[in-house]
């Protein structure tokens, strides 16, 4: 395989070794109501992903069971998404839809096994019966209906002789199930609504829960992968299938932890809210994280795929930082795109010791000797270059052109400033300068010493253009909502000037702009009258940027100790490249491991000397990249106070099973205070984990005393209440007992 294993893909081969199923079969199954975004992008290079490695199949199917908010808009906007990261659905889409006969005829089997019923009782009713988490629910009156009047009332729902809410169609479970998903969820509900596909035939939709489960099953679906709000839907997904006696092979839900970004919303509640409310121009402004957003603004399908396989399938939730997306891009697009001169903000330069006009021979690729292509910028007395590369009086480090600071063209000549002119306003609106005839760039035998080199365009030629730079939707790391807008997320450049090579380019052209950032033409606007670019990403990290300028100097890191811990998302230096192979070919690290430590030189020092005391490369790369990497953002300094030998210690003890992962945490956060060694930290405090059954099964006998009602409901069959016991025991134990000699011990007694 050419993908790391991860544990869904550990499932599916097993089940292939056992001959479970004949053929791997899962499905991508969005309800058409948005467009879709990054995290419908992770499930679906996973869906499909698991099916092409396994040579199976992975449908596409609509869940149209709401239609009150889905649209064909929206259903062809994901056909969009799926074909444009590369997958193939096959010859059709699927829709629940098109199982509302079938569904329909399951949920009256239901009712005649008595499994299920109409209830009548109003929603704010239905919620208080249902229960808490503490106590238990209580069935309503309207349950004892016959199997008859169930049937009729049901029927009659069918037929639109009820107002929405008036009735509902409810499963008949428990009530005082611990899993208050399970305490009679609703199967069906009226709604007197067009649908987008069947019109005006239904009166009534199933709910999710009922419906996905038997629309996989129907479909073949081997595995039913979903993202981890659904855990405790799983009850009813089984229970379902189960009650009905739906013969084998039938699916199997699993759940992976689903994709959160920071600065990002993903809630296409509130997505819908942003467009609606017109905060952005459509389901695919360039801010937004939709798939038609990002394909608008420029990114690349392999920029996509690629951080998807990056961040990896994960069982537990988490938020990956953006600047990982962005580096991605980044990655992809360095390695391929020409590089250009466009000037943001012109300012008129006159050389006024040059005559006459000439082609300068320039590279698209300055960086890259093996790629071909080059063109020729017309060069002349009258050019335009950016205004901050000026500065009359600039301060100490400014490298570009000043009064007495020459400067190069960039491919071109190396130009000294003469003279300033100014309006009445005291704004600088030309500079006049010279050139210097022998420095042309390759050739260059003036002797003149420069520390930079600017973007620039020719008067005559330069083609005006409109340049859209795009920031951050949200200046807030985890938005809420309209209120933590970032209301400078995009800033029009209506009268940019570009080299004219570029504009001669086939559309779907991307470039970098060079000092500025990586562009691709607009789609939407682009006209050979008036071209229009946006901004993709810049060359670096500018958010972190502004970020730290906000905060007061003395929180700012001194220069030598300054450490990356996020990953820099400029490309990888050739020894960064080195590392990162080694780690992730070599060492086997997860990639986000390995591109953290690789592109920080004091984590990659720290990790190297790591290893030379102990040989547990994922445990070691693992807390250096976080915990370590943490301690070190936090305090803004690498001055710590535990040493690469003591972390190796730490790690050590947990691989000997000496002390949990858990209590482990402990002892770290020790050693950040002390810089104590972890073993006598361990001793000092009693910290050594417990893994003699002797000592355990006692502590274990008394919680099963005290909760017999568990004890009975797990012998009933509620499985999930065996983490109960475990963690009453770990929870007693102040966390030191071995984990998995609890559970042994746990499940051996609850036999």
């Amino acid at each position: 395989m050419s993908k790391s294993k991860d544990f869904l893909r550990t499932i599916v081969e097993n089940d292939i070794q056992s001959s479970k199923y004949k053929e791997i079969t899962t499905r991508f199954p969005p309800e058409p109501n948005g467009f879709p975004h990054i995290g419908h992008a992770k499930s679906i290079v996973l869906n499909f992903g698991i099916a092409k490695d396994y040579d199976g199949h992975c449908n596409l199917r609509m869940d149209d069971t709401n239609p009150t908010k889905e649209d064909t808009k929206y259903v062809d906007a994901l056909k969009d998404a799926v074909e444009w990261l590369g997958f193939d659905y096959g010859k059709e889409v699927y829709f629940t839809s098109d199982y509302f006969d079938k569904i329909h005829n399951y949920a009256i089997q239901l009712i005649k096994m008595g499994k299920a019923y109409v209830d009548s009782v109003d929603e704010e009713e239905m919620r208080e019966l249902r229960g808490t988490v503490t106590t238990s629910g209580q069935r309503s009156k309207f349950a004892s209906r016959t199997i008859e009047e169930n049937l009729e009332l049901f029927e009659k729902m069918k037929n639109g002789e009820f107002k929405d809410g008036e009735h509902v169609l409810r499963a008949s479970i428990d009530m005082g199930a611990s899993n208050m998903k399970m305490r009679d969820p609703l199967l069906y509900r009226i709604r007197h609504a067009f649908h987008f596909r069947t019109q005006d035939k239904w009166c009534i939709y199933p709910m999710y829960d009922f419906a996905h489960c038997l629309s996989d099953y129907i479909e073949g679906v081997s595995h039913s992968i979903c993202t981890l709000e659904f855990e405790n839907n799983r009850d009813i997904y089984n229970w379902v299938l189960n009650t009905l006696e739906l013969k084998a092979p039938r699916p199997y839900q699993y759940e992976f932890a689903r994709l959160g970004i920071n600065y990002t919303v993903m809630s296409k509640r509130k997505l819908l809210e942003l467009v609606e409310n017109k905060v952005v121009d459509g389901w695919d402004d360039p801010r937004l994280p939709t798939i038609a957003g990002y394909k608008r603004r420029g990114y690349t399908k392999e920029s996509i795929l690629n951080f998807c396989e990056q961040i990896g399938v994960a069982k537990a939730n988490s938020i990956v930082d953006v600047s990982q997306l962005e580096f991605c891009i980044r990655d992809d697009l360095n390695k391929k795109v020409p590089r250009v001169l466009c000037v943001l903000e012109p300012l008129k330069v006159t050389i006024e010791n040059y005559e006459g006009i000439e082609n300068i021979d320039s590279p698209y690729y300055p960086h890259d000797v093996p790629k071909d292509g080059t063109r020729e910028i017309p060069f002349s007395n009258e050019i335009y270059i950016d205004k901050n590369d000026f500065n009359e009086n600039p301060p100490k480090g400014y490298f570009r052109l000043t009064p007495t600071q020459p400067v190069r063209l960039r491919h071109g000549y190396i130009i000294t400033c003469t003279d300033i002119i100014k309006n009445d306003s005291g704004e600088i609106i030309e500079l006049k300068a010279k050139y210097h005839s022998d420095s042309k760039s390759g050739s260059d035998t003036s002797g003149i010493k420069v520390k930079s080199a600017i973007q620039w365009v020719s008067a005559s030629t330069a083609k005006e253009v409109e340049v859209r730079v795009y920031d951050r939707l949200f200046k807030d790391e985890a938005p809420e909502g309209l209120e933590d807008i970032n209301k400078t997320s995009l800033k029009v450049i209506k009268n940019a000037l570009i080299e004219p090579a570029v504009i001669s380019q086939k559309p779907d052209e991307r470039f970098q702009f060079e000092r500025e950032g990586y562009f691709y033409c607009d789609p939407i606007d682009y006209t050979d009258a008036k071209p229009v670019f946006n901004k993709i990403v810049g060359l670096k990290d500018s958010w972190s940027k502004k970020t730290n300028e906000s905060k007061p100097k003395e929180q700012s890191l001194e220069k030598a100790n300054k450490v990356q811990v996020k990953g820099d998302v400029e490309p990888m230096t050739g020894v960064q490249n080195k590392l990162f192979t080694k780690y992730t070919e070599e060492l086997k690290l997860n990639s986000e491991v390995a591109n953290i430590i690789a592109r920080d030189e004091y984590l990659s020092l720290f990790y190297a000397e790591s290893l030379l005391v102990l040989n547990s490369p994922v445990g070691l790369a693992n807390i250096i990249a976080n915990d370590v990497a943490r301690v070190i953002k936090e305090n803004q300094s690498t001055k710590l106070k535990f040493t690469a030998t003591q972390i190796a210690e730490l790690i050590k003890m947990i691989d000997k099973e000496i002390i949990s992962s858990k209590i482990a945490k402990q002892v770290f956060d020790s050693m950040v205070k002390d810089g104590a060694n972890p073993s006598q930290i361990v001793e000092d405090k009693g910290l050594v984990q417990i893994s003699d059954p002797s000592k355990i099964e006692p502590i274990i006998d008394e919680i099963i005393a005290k909760n017999q009602d568990n004890v009975e409901k797990f012998k009933s069959g509620n499985t999930k209440l065996l983490g109960f016991f475990v963690g009453q025991v770990l929870k007693q134990t102040g966390g030191k007992a071995n984990p998995k000699v609890v559970n042994e011990l746990v499940a051996k007694k609850l036999k």
